[in-house]
């Protein structure tokens, strides 16, 4: 679904690198030929190539030596590739830079409450081949061995894989410290202080890289989704929690810490349902899937095991039930809406990417969302502001681990 500036809706061979650098450690625009540049170059000639040095120059409007400095390194790491040609008059033919899809592969890893999502893709994030495993208990010790098997089958159900592969990518809902490899704090697998990547690298014998997974979702949709002709954006998921991950300046913005946008705990309602961070009125306490599925059994006293037994309610209850879903449905998205209004009067966002399986029901929240959006945002914030929507399922999560491998695998060639 599309909502341009709130108002408008319809349905829509080399060496195996080292431990990857961390988004956060990329250089600024500053540094015109570095890594920002690099990658800039991978994800332009990746969404509109073939293409020459001429019109990756002219996309990018930075100048041809810039980019050559950029993909000389590509070409000889074999994550680009150059040859064939055109040429619409004498001379000779301009030569056209492609993405060497098949060259290496990644792994991606989804961790979740109640199952590992592992997939293997090509270069240009397409999955080959995906395998998921069901877990017992969130303990860092069972998901992580869990995360070791599922990478082992996914790889063997590729072939030649093991000799191409670059690494491993895991998003992981909540504090992730992707520099130390480390998830700080999730309330959703109970996990304070874990080391992820070591057990992991130890596990695998793969280069390992771990980052919060709304992160994942937001280098994915830069590079190959709906962010690719926009430097600024956020990607906001709703579903069990509420999640944000910001590109700003073309970059993952992760702040001090790697806890930048934790926009599901906002405090949004004084003294409101306790939230899983064990504060009161979160945004995620009033706006997530569980607060629903809350809010109709207050409401009716009717339980509904699942979001989507939630929207079916919602949809074509009839009686006290059906008015109940449908209230609960508007409670969430108006604070949704006002959540949104905070994000855009603080960043002055030209997009927001709603997603999350929790945007299927996003003809139940859409009205309440926008109504508070424009209610709440200051000045022109509101109309400056484009809302897409872009549901993802499990394999989407992990495919967006896997784009945090070839982003740094691309940007550690420069150096």
């Amino acid at each position: 679904m599309r909502l341009s500036g709130a108002d408008r809706a319809a349905a829509t061979g080399p060496s195996r690198p080292r431990l990857p650098v961390p988004p956060r450690a990329l250089a600024g625009p500053s540094d015109p030929a570095g890594p920002r540049t690099q990658a800039e170059v991978f994800a332009a000639v990746l969404g509109a190539g073939p293409m020459s040095r001429g019109q990756v120059a002219q996309r990018l409007g930075v100048s041809a030596s810039t980019v050559t400095k950029a993909v000389n390194p590509l070409v000889r790491e074999g994550y680009l590739c150059e040859g064939g040609g055109t040429s619409s008059g004498p001379g000779r033919p301009v030569r056209l830079l492609s993405v060497n899809q098949d060259r290496h592969v990644v792994v991606g890893v989804k961790l979740a409450p109640t199952r590992v999502t592992g997939v293997v893709t090509d270069m240009a994030a397409r999955v080959l081949a995906r395998v998921d495993r069901p877990v017992r208990r969130t303990t860092p010790a069972d998901l992580l061995g869990v995360a070791g098997e599922v990478v082992r089958a996914v790889l063997g159900a590729v072939p030649d894989s093991p000799a191409r592969v670059l690494g491993v990518g895991v998003g992981i809902g909540g504090h992730v410290d992707a520099a130390g490899g480390a998830c700080r704090y999730s309330a959703l697998l109970g996990w304070r202080d874990v080391d992820v990547a070591v057990p992991l690298v130890a596990a695998t014998g793969l280069p390992v890289v771990v980052n919060n997974d709304v992160n994942a979702l937001a280098v994915a949709e830069r590079w190959f989704g709906a962010g690719r002709d926009v430097d600024s954006f956020a990607v906001v998921t709703v579903g069990v929690g509420i999640g944000c991950g910001l590109l700003l300046g073309g970059e993952l913005f992760v702040g001090t810490g790697g806890m930048a946008g934790e926009l599901g705990h906002l405090p949004l309602v004084a003294d409101g349902p306790r939230c899983t961070c064990g504060s009161r009125g979160c945004l995620e306490a009033v706006a997530s899937g569980p607060a629903v599925l809350r809010g109709i059994q207050d409401r009716c006293g009717r339980r509904c095991g699942s979001l989507g037994a939630a929207v079916d309610l919602a949809r074509a209850g009839q009686g006290a039930a059906g008015v109940a879903a449908r209230e609960a449905f508007a409670v969430a998205g108006d604070a949704l809406g006002r959540g949104l209004a905070a994000l855009c009067n603080l960043l002055n966002l030209g997009r927001i990417i709603l997603s999350g399986e929790g945007v299927v029901a996003y003809d139940l929240i859409g009205p309440a969302l926008i109504g508070a959006l424009r209610r709440h945002a200051f000045s022109t914030a509101a109309r400056d502001c484009e809302i897409l929507v872009d549901a993802v399922n499990d394999d989407a999560w992990a495919r967006g681990a896997a784009c945090l491998v070839i982003h740094d695998a691309v940007v550690r060639s420069v150096r």
